[in-house]
């Protein structure tokens, strides 16, 4: 018997300043690690003034962790330690795994009309991968498959739907990163992984992200309960929605900026290889 999962907490995005001079709306970060496990940090950057945004994200390091960025809106031009150098275009996805250390920079560029819309999620990676080589993957909208499934339009980036899987695979923390369209008053019933962690990030429209619990509003970040599947229903403007699920790892964390490990001194290991030039463990080949 299929047990819905019902809403644990609804958190409500705040602003925050990032990198050069980026206004943001924080979902979730520092403090509520646990909560969300395997998952560390969801920002939403999307702008509408380019003065909010075009200061971006300068060279900067990162260890033990993945970055993922998806975009719908403007371009953000990269470039990292690796060698890798291109734009993330509207539909893209860069997923960036950090591994033992990578120094990248991401500058956003608006689109003609002056707007910017993306997201970015923090995921973390167990001690076993925190030093492996670092990973860059360059995902194309035209590669991440689009279907119907339950009602919901669904862009599949991570995981598979009727036979339909994300070009984002052989994640150690096999998660689940779909981008979900619901119509007016519209409904969607979907599987999920017991025992997983899973949260949505409404960005578009009011949901009711359980049966029977009061709609939310646009800019919150909902957190389930445990469960093995979902049931959420749009407003009368429809929804849209991050749908994001993946297994925990239940190991301490050490987070300082940038940097995730698992111990204080793995922590000042790293910034002290940073300041003296020796951070790059893997570098380009």
């Amino acid at each position: 018997m299929s047990s819905t999962r019902s809403v644990a907490q609804v958190f409500a995005s705040r602003p925050t300043l990032e990198g050069a001079g980026v206004h943001l709306k924080r979902g979730f970060s520092h403090g509520q690690e646990t909560l969300f496990d395997p998952f560390l940090l969801f920002d939403d950057f999307s702008g509408d003034d380019p003065a909010d945004f075009i200061a971006g994200f300068p060279w900067h390091p990162h260890r033990g962790i993945e970055t993922i960025t998806y975009l719908l809106e403007g371009e953000v031009e990269h470039g990292d330690s690796l060698g890798n150098a291109g734009s993330i275009r509207p539909g893209d996805v860069q997923w960036m795994t950090a591994g033992s250390g990578i120094i990248h920079q991401e500058m956003p560029v608006p689109s003609p009309n002056g707007k910017l819309v993306g997201f970015q999620l923090w995921a973390n990676l167990p001690a076993s991968h925190k030093m492996i080589a670092p990973r860059y993957r360059g995902i194309t909208a035209s590669e991440i498959p689009q279907i119907h499934h339950g009602g919901a339009r669904v862009h599949v980036i991570c995981g598979t739907l009727q036979g339909h899987t994300g070009p984002a695979q052989d994640i150690i923390i096999a998660p689940e990163y779909l981008d979900v369209s619901l119509d007016a008053n519209g409904a969607w019933l979907h599987a999920t992984p017991p025992g997983h962690t899973a949260f949505a990030y409404l960005f578009a429209g009011t949901a009711s992200f359980a049966p029977g619990a009061a709609k939310v509003v646009s800019g919150s970040i909902v957190l389930f309960n445990s469960g093995d599947q979902v049931e959420i229903a749009a407003g009368d403007n429809g929804a849209r929605f991050l749908f994001i699920t993946g297994k925990p790892l239940r190991e301490p964390i050490a987070w300082g900026g940038p940097i995730v490990m698992n111990t204080a001194e793995e922590l000042r290991t790293a910034f002290a290889e940073f300041r003296a030039g020796t951070f790059i463990k893997h570098p380009q080949g």
